[in-house]
């Protein structure tokens, strides 16, 4: 009995070794192919150039150094410009019952987290950046698949050793992105507590509580996502409000820094300047001038 699908629940029940059925490098150039499904496993791993894989829900991207690892029986396609042609190695693989004693999936996924974790993740297919080292491992598998001796114990430690790099590399990969998903959460909750509050006297640590997050590490996500800081943003958004204000209202203009949270008027004035090229005053009568020549 074989399994194609590397997510098989059986992988992790009973004793399978992964065989390689299928290998080849190609230059492809100006080429468009038509969706198609495989029956194994396959990785298309960019060598040079860059091209399109598309799913049925999704248009991938792949350049030097990328590849994709696609489960069994996925509708999918590449598509390679004409003006950057792309060359590529592909291994298509599944897994049959074990014979001898080298170690099987499961008897590996006991003994590496990472493998297990990878192999119960099921998902249609992975996008993942090569750290300089599987398309060694894919090269090394593919010469010893070529050799006509006996190559079995080799392919099988190749090809489990490829794919303890790939979960390795896809468990990390999904614990950026929960990190990161994370942090864009804080960011947004931090973003919609600014527009509601930035008439207070506002500091770090009262953003922070109201997130729920130490103010250290909100700075950090906050400047790494939005390349600014937390109060730069506030300092933006204030002065984008005293606009309006400044455009739309008559509220006297040494009054407008309490609408926005600056106490001082002086500063807000040094402030609004340097946002704006302009005094809060020469803004109001520079948009009052606009205003009426419109309408005249």
């Amino acid at each position: 009995m074989s399994i194609t699908s590397i997510f098989h629940p059986e992988l992790m029940q009973e004793n399978y070794f992964p065989k390689v059925n299928a290998y080849y490098f190609k230059q492809w150039e100006d080429y468009e192919m038509d969706y198609h499904v495989h029956k194994d496993v396959e990785i298309m791993y960019v060598i040079n150039g860059e091209c399109i894989v598309e799913t049925l829900s999704e248009s991938i991207s792949l350049k030097k150094g990328d590849f994709i690892l696609l489960d069994s029986n996925i509708p999918h396609r590449l598509i390679v410009g004409a003006e950057q042609p792309c060359r590529m190695l592909n291994v298509e693989f599944s897994f049959i019952e074990r014979s001898g004693s080298f170690p099987s999936i499961r008897e590996m996924a006991l003994e590496n987290t990472a493998l297990s974790e990878f192999l119960q993740m099921n998902i249609p297919y992975l996008i993942l950046k090569d750290p300089n080292e599987i398309y060694h491992t894919l090269k090394n598998l593919v010469l010893e698949s070529d050799k006509k001796e006996d190559k079995q114990i080799m392919v099988h430690l190749l090809l489990s050793q490829l794919l303890i790099q790939i979960a390795r590399m896809a468990v990390e990969d999904r614990k950026i992105k929960k990190e990161n998903q994370q942090a864009n959460l804080y960011v947004n909750q931090t973003i919609e507590f600014l527009h509601h509050n930035y008439d207070r006297d506002l500091k770090l640590e009262d953003i922070g509580r109201a997130v729920n997050l130490h103010p250290g590490y909100l700075h950090r996500i906050f400047k790494k996502i939005m390349n600014c800081t937390i109060m730069e943003y506030l300092s933006t958004l204030r002065m984008e409000k005293a606009k309006a204000l400044l455009a739309h209202t008559d509220i006297p203009i040494i009054e407008i820094s309490q609408y926005i949270g600056i106490n001082s008027s002086q500063y807000f004035s040094q402030l609004f300047k340097r946002h704006a090229s302009m005094t809060p005053v020469d803004f109001r009568r520079t948009f009052s001038s606009h205003v009426e020549k419109y309408r005249s």
